[in-house]
């Protein structure tokens, strides 16, 4: 079955001389894949993975360009008009994505870069966005494991810390204090349900909790210093930021960490920096 919106893999049945025409089934018939996204060397009877999506006289079409994002996604897309029913969004394809005035918490401007979740209109059968979230997260269970990992997007940020979205499904929370790094909506990066609150909400961590946070991090400090000679210039004296850069970790697990391999004798501790202990 022909999904709108997403990805398929459909045959070539028929060459025109504007493009081919690529098998839609019952419900779609022959969808035409335009000259201009036919890879060269095409003939009938092959497959080619396409976009399915409305062109701009609302007819089905099929694209083998990459749209920033698709049908289910939730993606930073940039506004770049406003219609009397609503906003553009650019999604990497020549019809722009349409973000209708019923499916903003705010008005948007042209020039902003938002969070956009992409969903299919029941009644329209249209492709459209929206930055009402809270319609399409939180409806499942959340069976998640403390300790768990999980990918996150960063959806916003508040007066706590960074909203973001877990696994597509469930809404979490990383508090400023355990931020570290450079966070921004559309962000994405692995994360860690470091609670589950009786009221469903979910607090989230950047970093492993306990002993498998700190071991994991002094293998990659060895790791780095024998890579590097033996030697790294970062201490317990240098910024966040520069110990981000290198480890990815935040300042007081770093120092933690280094504190550890000093006591095993692992390492040395300079002025300069960190070094590999010869003996």
């Amino acid at each position: 079955m022909i999904k709108v919106g997403q990805y398929n893999t459909l045959e070539v049945v028929k060459r025109v001389d504007f493009g081919v025409f690529l098998d839609g089934g019952e419900d779609f018939g022959n969808i035409l894949l335009p000259k201009s996204s036919v890879p060269a060397g095409t003939e009938l009877g092959d497959k080619l993975e396409v976009f399915i999506y409305f062109d701009s006289e609302d007819d089905i079409i099929a694209t083998t360009e990459q749209p920033l994002a698709q049908v289910g996604d939730f993606a930073l897309l940039r506004v770049v008009g406003i219609c009397g029913v609503g906003a553009f969004v650019d999604w990497g394809l020549n019809k722009d994505l349409l973000v209708p005035f019923s499916e903003q918490r705010r008005r948007l401007e042209v020039g902003q870069d938002i969070m956009v979740r992409i969903y299919t209109d029941k009644a329209s059968g249209r492709i459209v966005g929206s930055t009402k979230f809270n319609r399409f997260l939180d409806k499942t269970p959340a069976n998640y494991k403390v300790g768990q990992e999980v990918q996150v997007m960063i959806a916003e940020v508040t007066d706590l810390g960074y909203k973001a979205v877990i696994e597509e499904a469930h809404w979490g929370l990383i508090f400023k204090t355990e931020a570290f790094g450079k966070l921004f909506p559309g962000k994405k990066l692995k994360a860690y349900i470091k609670e589950i609150r009786p009221d469903g909400k979910i607090n989230l961590s950047l970093q492993k909790a306990g002993k498998g946070k700190v071991d994991d991090l002094a293998d990659k400090i060895l790791t780095t210093l024998e890579r590097k000679g033996g030697f790294v210039p970062l201490s317990d004296k240098s910024s966040p930021d520069a110990i981000f850069k290198e480890f990815r970790t935040s300042k007081a697990t770093f120092k933690k960490t280094i504190g550890g391999l000093y006591k095993q004798g692992l390492i040395v501790i300079e002025k300069e920096g960190i070094r590999l202990n010869d003996n």
